[in-house]
């Protein structure tokens, strides 16, 4: 990196943090610092919610996703748009009307309080490992491709969050996440349209879509019955939909940015907003990812993204069995751009016979550079069984820094960052307001003043950063980071979003049988999970139906023993 980049690196982060403690250093009230003083517009809203879902992870992991997967990922956002009609339609109206603070708030009202301390204690734990990830993510990264320490970016990014978040609470992470949202476009949108200017001047954004589709990287719709399969249509709009419905109808990071709104249609306007954005922002997120692929058609990509696993394969007894894959690597590539080359040849003269030789010479150079990636990934986990194989989230980060003209490398590791920063603000933002106000305040046995209630949620959301610190600080990289936050949150959700519904919807059933149900079925998801019964997606799913049914017989059972009065739905 050169000066100019530390400089826009620098002064884009500095900014934001300066910008967002300024605005909202008066915020003292519990009115102000937890809702946001009730007055955020819906553009606002929609903004914070989908930044707050965009973490680092997503502009790391999605477009690695692309480049090895292609564009399938997508459909895991296809239950999105139905899940905020639902939230618009039942959840919001009857938080608006309670005046919670929290979530939980209006379990208590509804259930008891043991029921609002394990839902939020299960929030606790789930949202607490995804911060210390959400940190994590770009730190591994930039630490592996960059030589910085590890520890010392983790607490950099900490400590930046934890600044304007304790300061201004609510009101400062929806400030700060208009202008983190704003950074994350442009140097998107400047990634995207770099690519397209770097490919062969006789290849047009048409021909690149078509080296990417005899490719199968467009191949965006899976509608195979499949549950160990990740990404189909059904498991989209199924369990992606639960998992969303409960990601932000019952999840306290983002509920909270909508109880800011000033009235219920300013929350609604917020959400469908990001009904509407959310899945052309991650396409496009995707398409970036695929359009690397294709710069890659035409330029030198190394073997391994992993700069760790490369240092590390090269420092052992099997480093002549990787440069002879390297040197196999590179014939590769020049037979790539060869078969490239004459796929758009054959593109721009229309013949098809030509089209369909090309496309499976194209496919068959490829798979055979697939082949030697797969055998350097099985060399460098021999060398070193400790060091992360799986390159995905490397790949981006890659091409920024190899590729990128000076200034805009600053831009877009400024990205990065700022996503990581929004996204750990809204959790920790969350983390500090449920332990003080659903732990802490309903728990204790004194009254306590709306300043002191102010103060305990600083000071749980200082505690909450150091811990995502050192989360940060202790976690190893499994598989794709972007599966790994959807993991955490799927063996939490299900059971969660079906407390939701039952208070919602199914008037006879009490606390006991949903505090019971509750706990019998978060072990039965994280057993199911261990024992990989499903893949997680429908883990939301599974969660859900099955802590409705056990509390349906808990309290049926209850019901006949007591020989209570008939049970009216």
């Amino acid at each position: 990196m050169e000066l100019l980049d530390w400089l826009v690196l620098a002064t884009t982060l500095l900014f934001i943090v300066g910008f967002g403690i300024y605005k909202t250093r008066n915020s003292n009230d519990v009115e102000d610092y937890v809702k946001g003083g009730k007055d955020t517009k819906w553009w606002t809203i929609g903004l914070s919610v989908m930044a707050t879902q965009a973490s680092a992870i997503t502009f790391l992991s999605t477009p690695g996703q692309a480049f090895h997967d292609g564009m399938g990922f997508v459909q895991f956002y296809f239950g999105l748009p139905m899940a905020m009609i639902v939230i618009c339609m039942v959840f919001i109206p009857i938080y608006h009307r309670l005046k919670v603070y929290t979530a939980y708030e209006m379990l208590e009202n509804r259930f008891d309080l043991k029921t609002r301390t394990l839902t939020a204690i299960l929030f606790l734990i789930q949202r607490g490992l995804a911060a210390g990830i959400t940190i994590f993510a770009p730190s591994i990264i930039l630490s592996a491709v960059l030589g910085w320490d590890l520890s010392t970016l983790n607490i950099i990014i900490g400590i930046l969050v934890i600044l304007y978040t304790v300061s201004g609470g609510t009101k400062a992470v929806n400030i700060t996440q208009k202008q983190q949202m704003f950074v994350i476009m442009v140097g998107m949108f400047f990634a995207f349209f770099f690519i397209l200017g770097s490919l062969p001047a006789d290849v047009t954004f048409s021909e690149a879509l078509k080296i990417a589709g005899a490719n199968d990287k467009l191949n965006i719709l899976n509608f195979e019955l499949d549950t160990q399969n990740r990404y189909t249509f059904w498991s989209g709009i199924t369990g992606g939909f639960f998992l969303m419905l409960a990601y932000f109808g019952t999840d306290q990071s983002q509920v909270q940015r909508y109880l800011s709104g000033k009235s219920v249609r300013e929350s609604q306007l917020g959400l469908i907003f990001n009904a509407l954005l959310k899945i052309p922002m991650q396409f496009f997120i995707l398409l970036v990812g695929v359009m690397v692929f294709v710069f890659y058609q035409y330029n030198a990509a190394p073997l391994h993204f992993n700069p760790a696993a490369k240092m590390a394969i090269e420092a052992s007894s099997l480093a002549s069995d990787f440069n002879a894959l390297e040197a196999e690597h590179r014939d590769t590539e020049t037979d790539k751009r060869t078969a490239q080359n004459a796929f758009v040849s054959a593109l721009k003269l229309k013949d098809y016979d030509a089209i369909e030789q090309a496309k499976i010479n194209l496919r068959a150079v490829n798979q055979h550079e697939e082949q030697n990636r797969a055998a350097a990934r099985i060399l460098i986990e021999e060398a070193d069984p400790t060091v992360e194989t799986n390159d995905k989230d490397y790949v981006f980060i890659h091409f920024i820094l190899n590729n990128l003209p000076r200034g805009f490398i600053g831009l877009l590791l400024a990205v990065i960052l700022s996503a990581a920063m929004s996204s750990t603000a809204s959790e920790l933002n969350a983390l500090g307001t449920i332990s003080a106000l659903d732990l802490y305040k309903r728990n204790k046995t004194q009254p306590i003043s709306a300043k002191q209630e102010v103060k305990a949620t600083k000071i749980f959301t200082l505690v909450w950063g150091i811990v995502a610190i050192l989360i940060a600080n202790i976690a190893s990289l499994f598989d794709n980071l972007i599966q790994l936050v959807n993991i955490i949150g799927s063996i939490f959700y299900g059971n969660v979003l079906g407390i939701f519904l039952l208070a919602f919807f199914i008037k006879f059933v009490k606390g006991n049988a949903v505090f019971m149900a509750a706990i019998i079925t978060q072990i039965i998801v994280i057993v199911g999970w261990y024992q990989n019964w499903m893949s997680y997606l429908w883990l939301n799913a599974f969660g859900c139906a099955l802590v409705i049914l056990f509390a349906l017989l808990l309290e049926t059972l209850d019901r006949v023993l007591k020989n209570n009065n008939p049970i009216r739905i």
